[in-house]
């Protein structure tokens, strides 16, 4: 008797989550912000470190030539938020793909081989986890100095943190299952079921924490430009535009809104994405 072989999934039934008002608003959000970032000196309508003091604090001119004002010394503010959006897309990609790749690989390690291996990572870990994460990375900062490769390292200096210990517990819930078992039976090495088998399960958990950790590099990043320890201030940043406008808050109050707008609206469409990705490849929300 013949039997009906069961269809593949479509598209819609793969990635119709992603057509959620929560996706779509998360999508759009990092679509623009990439657009911005890859095409700031298209899009920005002047130079973003120009200084015209004739034209210092112009509130906003809809259908003007500045159209959300200049700041304290006459520099175009959209043109310096796109320019900023550039450098929490670079800052924000690099402090999760380093991190990422860095806590993953320890926390493989750790939960696959256990015993020794295992302690050791762990011990390793548990000192970095006693530092608070923006403290530690002030103190990076001002002990190497100022720089985008500066600030990229001092973020990432904690956010493997998640990763190792998301990826140890998946390794170690992996590594005495069936196909892990029957691979390391046919001979395979460790080197190939790691890469094969274990790193593969866990690329689903690793999408939704780095989508979190994101968010909070960029915030991070404001806070450090903030405190006047971010990039250079010649780096059109959100977090060194707030910087700026803290003098003038009660008189051009468009120096800190249209930057703290971005920032807030930049983090909600990340976490709402975020939170959309944890339902979708969380099994523990998923079943329920």
């Amino acid at each position: 008797m013949a039997t009906l072989a069961l269809a593949p999934p479509s598209a819609r039934a793969r990635f119709g989550f992603l057509l959620t008002p929560k996706a779509l608003f998360g999508l759009t959000v990092l679509s623009v912000l990439v657009i911005c970032g890859l095409f700031a000196p298209l899009l920005a309508p002047f130079d973003p470190a120009k200084q015209d003091l004739m034209r210092a604090m112009i509130a906003p001119q809809p259908g003007g030539p500045h159209l959300l004002g200049t700041d304290h010394v006459g520099r175009d503010l959209l043109s310096r938020l796109i320019y900023g959006a550039r450098v929490s897309l670079l800052i924000a990609v690099a402090v999760v793909l380093f991190s990422g790749a860095f806590g993953v690989a320890l926390g493989v390690v750790s939960g696959y081989f256990g015993g020794r291996t295992d302690s050791v990572i762990q011990k390793f870990l548990e000192v970095f986890w006693a530092f608070p994460p923006l403290l530690l990375a002030i103190a990076i900062v001002a002990f190497l100095g100022q720089g985008l490769g500066i600030v990229i390292l001092a973020l990432a200096s904690q956010r493997w943190i998640p990763y190792c210990r998301m990826s140890r517990a998946e390794a170690m819930a992996l590594r005495d299952r069936e196909f892990v078992v029957a691979a390391r039976s046919l001979g395979a090495g460790h080197l190939r079921v790691l890469w094969h088998h274990i790193l593969p399960n866990i690329l689903p958990s690793t999408l939704v924490v780095g989508t979190f950790a994101m968010a909070t590099a960029i915030i991070s990043e404001a806070a450090l430009s903030f405190l006047g320890l971010g990039v250079p201030p010649t780096i059109p940043t959100w977090g060194g535009m707030l910087a700026d406008a803290r003098s003038y808050i009660s008189t051009s109050w468009w120096m800190a809104l249209f930057p703290g707008l971005c920032i807030f609206v930049t983090l909600l469409g990340i976490n709402l994405l975020g939170d959309v990705l944890r339902a979708r490849f969380d099994p523990k929300i998923r079943n329920l």
